[in-house]
């Protein structure tokens, strides 16, 4: 058994694995939050997002948690990513699982925080710990996709961290009204810290019967300090207002069978041998930075993936040096960087796929970055 003892800005995070595939300390680290209702957060060091990740590593992960679901599991099967942080590695788990099992009914989509007026909600659900609660899981575009997704007999939900179940108790609750035929679940994480006791409480309280599934599982206990001050969480919520207009493709909230091949434009993007180049993802759009990613390092070249975010952690322990900019969708919000330095790369991607006229300016000028716009018009 591993066991860890953090002092971070509000308190003593407690951390005890019982069973691990890798080791902790290559899966994650541990920061604190700007947020007075988690003053902690477990850092992943494979997911891609806080922190820089080799595309060869986040694979790995993807396929090690794809080989954990079973390969006859009723079917048809849905795989939910929750926005922001799953997003990539629920895509991703989603595609090595299709590769492995060779099943042709299953359907992802994500989460989302932003509203389209031009389709419609399915349901609403809130994860009460984070920086921004409201969830959103719309309609499958596709009529086929949409009879798969009521047909659901198996969901499959993707976080990348568990530590209370209690975002997976909603999103299944919401999901189940809207899935007679559901059978299963499989709730799938990089690091489960819920401990047996709450997990089996999960269990019960989950629609279906239900599996577990992570590369480690432990518990976790927070002691605030005595003299701690709660962190001012910034307003990260979003105005509400519509995104149509500045998302206008569907990479996977409106449901996919398969991941959206890159446009030609992106696909045609070359890198030299040896050179280190940073593939940035905005917000929700991460999943198609990652196949960029993957591509130019296939050409050679040293590659990291990381993702802007809108989760406020305060520098210290696992997060070093931090960039805030206006986000890429119109909302007037915070976004951060974490841990990008000067000279680290001979390349920054910065990919988006809002248009050309909402690139973050002073993103871009302090990385000396490329922007790529995936759906820019006419390219």
């Amino acid at each position: 058994m591993t066991r860890a003892s953090v002092c971070l800005a509000g308190g003593t995070l407690q951390v005890n694995v019982d069973r691990s595939d890798l080791a902790l300390d290559d899966l994650c680290g541990f920061a604190s939050r700007r947020n007075p209702k988690r003053p902690f957060i477990f850092v992943s060091r494979v997911l891609g997002r806080h922190l820089p990740v080799q595309p060869r590593v986040m694979r790995m992960i993807h396929r090690k948690l794809a080989a954990k679901l079973p390969n006859d599991l009723p079917g048809p099967v849905v795989v939910i990513g929750m926005a922001e942080t799953a997003i990539a590695l629920g895509h991703g788990i989603q595609d090595a699982w299709q590769t492995l099992a060779g099943r042709q009914d299953l359907l992802f989509l994500h989460s989302t925080r932003y509203r389209l007026a031009d389709h419609r909600v399915l349901a609403r659900f809130e994860e009460s710990h984070s920086h921004a609660t409201g969830h959103l899981i719309y309609e499958p575009a596709a009529p086929a996709d949409a009879a798969l997704f009521a047909a659901c007999r198996t969901l499959v939900l993707v976080d990348d961290e568990a530590s209370t179940g209690s975002t997976f108790i909603a999103l299944a609750d919401v999901c189940r009204r809207h899935m007679p035929h559901l059978s299963q679940i499989a709730c799938v994480t990089i690091t489960d810290w819920m401990g047996h006791a709450r997990r089996e409480e999960v269990r019960a309280e989950l629609p279906a019967p239900t599996v577990f599934l992570s590369l480690l599982e432990g518990r976790h206990s927070f002691s605030a300090a005595s003299d701690a001050r709660a962190p001012r969480m910034p307003d990260v919520t979003g105005n509400g207002e519509v995104k149509d207009a500045l998302i206008p493709v569907n990479w996977g909230r409106l449901g996919l069978r398969t991941p959206r091949p890159l446009p030609d434009h992106v696909a045609a993007i070359r890198a030299r041998r040896g050179e280190r180049i940073l593939v940035l993802g905005t917000g929700e759009f991460v999943y198609p930075p990652f196949q960029l990613a993957r591509r130019l390092a296939g050409m050679g070249a040293d590659v990291r993936v990381q993702a802007t975010t809108r989760s406020p952690i305060q520098e210290g322990t696992e997060i070093q040096g931090i960039l805030e900019f206006p986000d890429a969708y119109n909302d007037g919000i915070p976004n951060f960087l974490y841990g990008v330095r000067n000279g680290q790369y001979d390349r920054v991607l910065v990919c988006y796929e809002t248009p050309p006229e909402t690139a973050q300016t002073g993103l871009l000028a302090t990385l000396g970055a490329e922007p790529v716009f995936f759906n820019a018009p006419g390219a």
